[in-house]
């Protein structure tokens, strides 16, 4: 059992952010309008950037870990790079203080230890668009599920590869959608521009019988986010990021069905995810998205990496390309 941040239901949840790159400023941004939170400060050993943040949402900035959480904070949420999460939430659950984390390594044990709530950062989880696809899949004998995930390089230097970084949130979605555990791995992995993956075709089998795929990468100029789900009665296609789910139902032996469009909400999904992480702290119960479930996930990206081929792609050809016929 969690135990409750506070008894006085009437003093704001005294809340932290950890590394304040983009997503982490995102965080500081909506802890700053959530109700019932007061955010403390943030803290990044990059003075500019502290700076930045400190004056545009008028709450103080530290150096480190250490002086936010002697400012005295209920919770905080880490969005440092993915090395660093054990040693910060390790620092932070020892002081009794609520985390939110994308990478649980190791870390379950002690929060469970402390009474502590450990939530995961699957923000997906809470995108409308994949609210959407779940409610329609929800009774649904699934076939097939299909992931894309793909963008241009990031401009912030990465310690992890695009399996960690990126699909890792896409195996957690496949768990999700079919409420099963995944069996077998097929990974075909290359780095065209980096020192590590940039490039992933993810298959996977899960204990359900379903058939999954996700294809990321950091190569393409543009960001897509798109899931298309077979089952026995229908075909649904979202997309995450224009927030459109179609539902294509009714098959008949001509070929002919019918298509129609669903209705997605229109709520910020990091918000809603805040909002989650905050009640599960208030009302002492078990977060939206648990420890050992982002392990689990996380478990899978390893053993992606662990049965990798890794070859480069050839950055330049020999000679022109001949063209006969």
């Amino acid at each position: 059992m969690v135990q409750v941040a506070t008894r006085d239901v009437d003093r704001p949840l005294r809340v932290g952010v950890v590394g304040i790159g983009v997503m982490g400023s995102n965080h500081a941004r909506v802890f700053v309008d959530l109700p019932g939170v007061k955010l403390v400060g943030v803290a990044d050993p990059d003075s500019k950037q502290r700076d930045f943040v400190s004056r545009a949402l008028g709450c103080p900035a530290f150096a480190g870990v250490e002086p936010l959480l002697d400012a005295g904070v209920d919770a905080v949420t880490i969005a440092a790079p993915t090395h660093l999460h054990r040693e910060l939430a390790l620092c932070c659950i020892e002081r009794g203080v609520h985390v939110l984390v994308e990478k649980p390594i190791a870390i379950i044990a002690a929060a469970r230890h402390a009474r502590v709530a450990l939530m995961v950062g699957h923000v997906e989880r809470f995108n409308p668009t994949v609210e959407a696809i779940k409610n329609a899949i929800c009774d649904e004998d699934i076939l097939s599920i299909a992931i894309t995930r793909v963008g241009p390089f990031p401009p912030r230097m990465s310690n992890v590869g695009v399996v960690i970084d990126l699909a890792v949130h896409d195996i957690d979605l496949i768990r999700w959608f079919t409420d099963s555990d995944i069996a077998e791995v097929q990974p075909q992995l290359s780095n065209a521009v980096a020192e590590r993956e940039d490039i992933a075709l993810l298959q996977f089998r899960t204990s359900s019988g379903v058939l999954a795929h996700i294809n990321t990468n950091w190569l393409t100029p543009f960001k897509a986010r798109n899931v298309t789900i077979a089952t026995r009665n229908k075909y649904i296609m979202g997309d995450l990021l224009t927030r459109q789910v179609t539902e294509c139902f009714g098959f008949q032996p001509d070929g002919s069905y019918s298509m129609r469009h669903l209705s997605v909400g229109h709520a910020e999904p990091l918000r809603a995810e805040l909002q989650a992480f905050v009640a599960a702290i208030r009302e002492g119960r078990q977060p939206a998205v648990t420890g050992e479930e982002g392990v689990a996930s996380l478990e899978i990206a390893i053993r992606c990496l662990e049965r990798r081929a890794l070859p480069s792609v050839s950055r330049r050809r020999s000679g022109p390309r001949r063209l006969t016929g």
